[in-house]
């Protein structure tokens, strides 16, 4: 029960320095002409998404375990697209009646085409390389950059005013020094994930899943509620969204770190089929849910309402299979 209790101590740790951060992004974006899709998918989702990093650099160098690092991503991104349409079944009105940046749909699409990629050697049992580096760890960092061009671009209005007493030098000050901490809880609860997957006998893609994936998720989750409370969706929305790309990226890092094969097709776990199933599935609801906010900008009824509540419930729903399937006999 010992690793229990340092899980939840440094899964509270996160949440509140996820809090913290999502509050420091706000201002900036309030502050400064950026952005907004920008700010919270690339700079927020970058932040938010460390605890990713860096634990799957920990599973690979430290742990030597790359099962968890697809467990960690791959749950991880299922999970954040729980959070938006956990956010699009509970908030709807604020939907409703909120700005999204037409970048995210682009990145919801690229997004689809990176889980469609990461089936490809779970189905064919084969990792390709170009000078030591898998061909697919090359085409995500490609879609990645395209993401980040998308959003960089993006038009959309900053949410809200701006009646901080901070200026833009102390709130930076400030992200950076929570940026630090939650690196260093990050890399803790690594060990404590790996500990808790064998003291419960769970595959390591199963506990990647869990344990991993849920908890470096706490930034999302908590800086996207942190950002809806102030009104602010388009950020959420990027933060989510922005996150599951750069999540993406990550696992071509891990493949680099990884010296023993790849991590592509290190696992045989069926979690990991499951996971890449179901990612495409919620990917391509969050799509269409996007592409409906497109089309009904500033509209507010009943229908809208229930037809986004209906498609968060259907993302939460995928979640829910996974973990069934995955632990089924």
């Amino acid at each position: 029960m010992m690793w229990v209790g340092i899980y939840a101590a440094l899964a509270v740790c996160v949440v509140f320095l996820s809090i913290k951060l999502a509050n420091y992004v706000d201002l900036i974006d309030k502050k400064t002409d950026m952005s907004g899709a920008f700010i919270g998918g690339v700079i927020l989702a970058a932040v938010t998404s460390l605890p990713e990093l860096f634990t799957s650099i920990s599973a690979v160098l430290f742990v030597k375990q790359p099962d968890l690092v697809m467990g960690n991503i791959l749950g991880s991104n299922l999970f954040n697209m729980c959070i938006f349409g956990g956010a699009a079944l509970i908030a709807a009105k604020s939907l409703c009646k909120s700005t999204i940046g037409n970048s995210h749909l682009k990145t919801t699409v690229i997004t689809f085409v990176m889980f469609a990629i990461m089936l490809l050697p779970v189905v064919f049992k084969k990792d390709y390389t170009v000078v030591g580096i898998s061909v697919y760890s090359i085409i995500l960092l490609v879609l990645y950059a395209c993401s980040i061009k998308f959003m960089a671009g993006d038009s959309a209005e900053t949410e809200g005013e701006d009646n901080s007493p901070l200026t833009l030098k102390q709130i930076v000050i400030r992200f950076i020094i929570m940026a630090v901490l939650l690196v260093t809880a990050s890399i803790f609860i690594t060990f404590a994930a790996d500990k808790l997957s064998e003291q419960f006998k769970l595959g390591k893609t199963v506990g990647g899943a869990l344990f991993l994936g849920v908890a470096t998720s706490l930034p999302e989750l908590t800086s996207s509620i942190a950002l809806i409370k102030k009104g602010n969706f388009n950020a959420c929305a990027g933060n989510v969204m922005g996150s599951g790309v750069f999540n993406f990226c990550i696992i071509s890092v891990a493949d680099i770190l990884y010296r023993k094969g790849s991590v592509y097709t290190a696992s045989d776990d069926k979690s990991n089929a499951y996971l890449n199933i179901f990612g495409l599935v919620a990917a391509a609801v969050v799509g269409i849910i996007l592409i409906m906010k497109q089309r009904k900008k500033d509209t507010e009824n009943a229908g809208l309402k229930l037809f986004y509540r209906i498609g968060g419930f259907a993302i939460l729903a995928c979640y829910g299979a996974f973990l069934f399937l995955s632990n089924a006999k």
